[in-house]
């Protein structure tokens, strides 16, 4: 960890000893392990071979991809220009990795659009943007120590919607993580079961209006506030000659506002 630059939060730590009563045992057991997580985004090396190496395990884990003799799994996506990938780590331990594509007409290259290109690009189009994550994959192990695992990788998502000023988010994903999806981010079903190249089920494609479920999804879930300095640093372009901050702490924790 030490040959990666840590970028701290300089706003004021959040200290769950003075939240309101009113935030729930989830909340705070989440709170609890983003003071142990950083966000790194993976550019290149071998933290690349990390991330696709845990894509692999976590996938064949549940069936979801073939044998595959490197023992990883990546696709073309990967290198586009608006692909953002991510390892998420706690207590120094990578635990989960996901990646972001910001979706407009500039850039229309994504996973959904790859597979609900019919349905997607007269919007894309017509001007909207989206935030397409994809990939995601825990750890199987570490999975069963820290449950919290998939709000703390997703969180990247509603980030990079507020970064990009993207109001959608799409999730293009198995029939049976819907639910979870409607629970959490109000998705809604926009497009019908298709197959995903590379996987061995079907796919259905799921929309979140974020703008529209913002206030209520932090007051139920304050771990997904962020500061500005925090997406900046985590999806902005580093200027030419400038370290990359390729570590980053949540600012989440750091917020008065977080609860």
């Amino acid at each position: 960890m030490n040959a990666h630059p840590i970028v701290r939060s300089e706003t004021k730590r959040f200290d769950l000893r003075r939240a309101p009563e009113t935030m729930n045992v989830f909340a705070r057991n989440v709170f609890a392990i983003l003071e142990r997580t950083e966000y790194r985004r993976i550019e290149s090396g071998e933290d690349l071979e990390s991330i696709y190496r845990l894509r692999y395990k976590s996938y064949r884990a549940a069936d979801m991809v073939c044998d595959k003799p490197d023992q990883m799994v990546y696709d073309d996506l990967d290198e586009q220009v608006n692909c953002h990938r991510f390892g998420v780590f706690i207590d120094g331990d990578l635990v989960s990795t996901i990646r972001i594509h910001h979706v407009d007409k500039a850039n229309p290259i994504s996973p959904s659009v790859t597979v609900y290109g019919d349905l997607l690009m007269p919007r894309i189009n017509a001007g909207d943007t989206f935030i397409d994550p994809s990939r995601f994959a825990a750890d199987p192990d570490w999975s069963q120590v820290y449950p919290q695992i998939p709000y703390l990788t997703l969180r990247l998502a509603g980030m990079a919607c507020f970064h990009f000023d993207a109001p959608y988010c799409l999730s293009t994903i198995k029939e049976e993580h819907t639910g979870f999806y409607r629970r959490i981010y109000m998705s809604e079903q926009i497009g019908p079961k298709r197959d995903y190249p590379g996987l061995n089920y079907p796919v259905v494609l799921f929309q979140a209006n974020v703008h529209a479920i913002q206030e209520r999804s932090f007051q139920r879930f304050p771990f997904f506030r962020s500061s500005p300095m925090e997406q900046r640093l985590l999806f902005g372009t580093t200027r030419k000659g400038d370290p990359a901050p390729l570590t980053v702490l949540p600012t989440a924790k750091y917020m008065r506002k977080a609860a």
